[in-house]
């Protein structure tokens, strides 16, 4: 995913804008200290996290990247779901054809209004950001930036097999997500691409998505991610709510972040209300985790209390809708 610097008018119209937007979604999540009761195991999130990992490098076009794939599927199957796999050979930006897979899993696929959780499973071919230029050419090991947004979701499937949903639940895992390069928009979320141009059922179109991006890193926060904002503020505002009021204030920031390309803006694009879930740090120039797109993406950086806040937050959402 690609970090867009805003222009100083545009972050003030939203501090704004998002000033009374925020304040709402305190006052919702300070009035309403009930929540429901969920079930999510942060230390099976974390293990899902973990097997991701232990693949190697989930690259397009390698035997882990197909290997993993493989038990993704078996995975989401054993756990219930209904799974169709998109291929397909996506054009990179430097020419590359990836050969890629979309993983996409329902839960009562009979059921109209449908909410679509998704995360990208493979990984940065190039460790561009790490500080020894000599590793600038090895690939991430990606335990964050894929693998944990995926261990969150297996483990939530997991969960739905054991209390199965009375709305509609969809699971996507996209592929060549991060085969992109600065400065060119369209080189990144290649599989969101195709699923959106592509979908896998006819007029596929769920009432909200939710994406998760770098969800298990230690410290991690989380704030309100501009393009979510402008295309589904009461997703956002439902989700920074019930992280506040499960005692995740401290790590769901009620605060506006920056504008990220990532596989949201795909589905924004065709329409669709989604919303980014994405380690993001006001503070530091760059913006994402200090691990970020670097050989120090690996399981050394993930916490289970990050994915616990990340998973309560969204089984509730789903169970509430």
């Amino acid at each position: 995913m690609q970090k867009i610097i805003l222009s100083l008018a545009a972050f003030l119209f939203l501090a704004a804008c998002g000033s009374k937007g925020n304040a709402a979604a305190g006052e919702s999540a300070s009035d309403d200290t009930t929540h429901i009761v969920v079930g999510f195991d942060a230390d099976s999130a974390y293990s899902y996290v973990k097997r991701q990992v232990d693949f190697g490098p989930r690259v397009p076009n390698t035997p882990s990247h197909k290997a993993c794939g493989d038990w993704l599927v078996a995975e989401l199957e054993r756990h219930g779901a209904s799974v169709t796999q998109q291929n397909a050979s996506l054009k990179a930006f430097d020419g590359t054809a990836l050969s890629a897979r979309n993983i996409f899993a329902q839960y009562n696929p009979d059921v109209e209004n449908r909410i679509l959780l998704l995360a990208h499973w493979d990984c940065r071919p190039w460790a561009d950001q790490d500080p020894d230029p000599a590793k600038h050419k090895f690939p991430v090991d990606g335990a964050n930036d894929g693998a944990s947004g995926v261990g969150v979701l297996l483990e939530i499937a997991r969960q739905l097999k054991a209390n199965p949903p009375q709305t509609g639940i969809d699971i996507l895992f996209v592929d060549a997500e991060d085969w992109g390069t600065d400065g060119d928009e369209e080189s990144w979320a290649l599989g969101t691409r195709y699923f959106v141009e592509n979908p896998p059922v006819k007029d596929y179109f769920p009432v909200s998505a939710i994406l998760l991006d770098m969800v298990g890193g230690k410290g991690a926060k989380f704030c309100r991610e501009y393009f979510s904002e402008q295309a589904a503020p009461r997703v956002a505002q439902a989700l920074w709510g019930i992280a506040a009021s499960r005692g995740y204030g401290d790590i769901f920031l009620n605060q506006l972040g920056g504008a990220i390309t990532d596989d949201h803006v795909q589905l924004i694009k065709h329409g669709i209300p989604a919303v980014d879930i994405i380690e993001y740090h006001p503070e530091d120039n760059v913006g994402f985790n200090p691990n970020w797109h670097t050989t120090s993406d690996n399981m050394e950086g993930i916490d289970p209390a990050t994915l616990r806040a990340v998973g309560e937050t969204v089984m509730e959402y789903i169970r509430s809708n």
